[in-house]
């Protein structure tokens, strides 16, 4: 279990509140739509995929319920986990998924350390292919960035909320917001100055969708946030059958339009050697990343989907123990290690228990943790 120490390492794992109903996603999806809907239709694609990712010792929960919150804080302190980052939706002051929190947050219960990431992306119909199909609008101006900073002063003020040197740490998932984006943040930051709160802002780095400039990005961000697996190109380490397979698919579409696509097929232990070799930070205040796997075919039925197979919690945890030793942690102000997701089931990309292996992906974060 963690004891507040600036000296060990903080595991913040990323959580998604999509596991209950909500009225958009009646609409959208179907009526009692929820993450879950898209988990039990998951089908192995492939000899020895592991699909579909189902849940063991929390079960088929909903969030709404304090027991659930409860359950799974009880399940990541028993692990190691510092704290949960929430995605909190937010467009032009309409929210969604923002029951979780805010119940947390009323009742104060579960005791347990948590942050916020601005989940910036626009919502379309990418789950069933219709990408170009926009269901709700990310549109940035500066007087959203100050009702928004308003907005989230109830949320930096609580006790529980995960501060830096007393100040609340605060992501943004997509960075490429516009040519204005230091005048939206600085308006952000002094509405929120306006009421004594110095926000410690950082980034998600992804290698879509987050500036390549550096320089100018560490101007306005205190510090990034690696998101794995997606935190740099990794196309090229798919293995000869896959792009044998693709190069065909190809041909064939030229001719066939019925043709699927193909999925694209990685091996997770290739995704973690390529990362550790690596300078991830490159002399910059980059918070540490990982994740237990990525195989988001549950959510992609019938489009192509992004698959890093054969994850193991021996490799999990390899990756833990040697991120956390790479990593220059002189360029940080706190030893944070944010964990790509704790419920990312519809992604294949969780530490919560599944009925394959059960709690061993959490039980091989925290002995990654302690060989160090």
């Amino acid at each position: 279990m963690i004891t507040p120490d600036h000296n060990i390492i903080k595991p913040i794992a990323i959580v998604l509140p999509q596991f209950h109903p909500i009225r958009e996603n009646n609409l959208w999806w179907g009526e009692g739509f929820t993450e879950w809907t898209n988990v039990v239709k998951g089908r192995p694609r492939f000899r020895g995929h592991y699909q579909p990712h189902l849940p063991k010792d929390l079960g088929y929960y909903d969030l709404r319920l304090p027991e659930t919150r409860k359950a799974q804080a009880a399940l990541a302190t028993k692990y190691g986990i510092y704290g949960f980052c929430y995605y909190h939706y937010w467009f032009n002051g309409r929210r969604i998924l923002e029951s979780p929190v805010d119940a947390m947050l009323e009742s104060v219960e579960p005791d347990f350390p948590f942050m916020l990431c601005w989940a910036n992306e626009n919502w379309t119909r990418n789950w069933d292919g219709s990408c170009n199909k926009v269901l709700l609008e990310q549109k940035y101006s500066k007087e959203d960035f100050v009702n928004h900073a308003r907005h989230l002063i109830r949320y930096f003020k609580d006790d529980r909320y995960i501060k830096i040197d007393g100040r609340p740490v605060f992501a943004i998932y997509k960075d490429d917001i516009g040519e204005d984006i230091e005048k939206y943040l600085d308006l952000f930051r002094n509405e929120l100055l306006k009421n004594s709160i110095n926000v410690f802002l950082c980034r998600f780095e992804r290698n879509i969708g987050t500036s390549r400039d550096l320089n100018r990005a560490f101007q306005v961000f205190d510090a990034g946030i690696e998101f794995q697996p997606l935190a740099r190109q990794f196309s090229y380490l798919m293995d000869y059958n896959n792009r044998l397979s693709r190069r065909i698919y190809k041909m064939l579409k030229k001719h066939f339009c019925f043709c699927k696509n193909i999925d694209d097929v990685y091996i997770y232990s290739r995704l973690v050697d390529n990362d550790l070799k690596y300078d991830f930070q490159q002399g910059w205040p980059i918070f540490p990343g990982v994740c237990p796997g990525w195989d988001n075919s549950a959510r992609r039925r019938d489009t192509k989907a992004i698959i890093f197979d054969k994850s193991t919690p021996e490799i999990f945890k390899l990756w833990v123990r040697e991120k956390i030793r790479i990593t220059d942690w002189n360029l940080l102000p706190e030893r944070f290690l944010f964990v790509n997701a704790w419920n990312e089931w519809a992604e294949g990309n969780h530490l919560e228990p599944c009925e394959k292996w059960g709690t061993q992906y959490l039980a091989a974060l925290l002995a990654g943790i302690n060989e160090m």
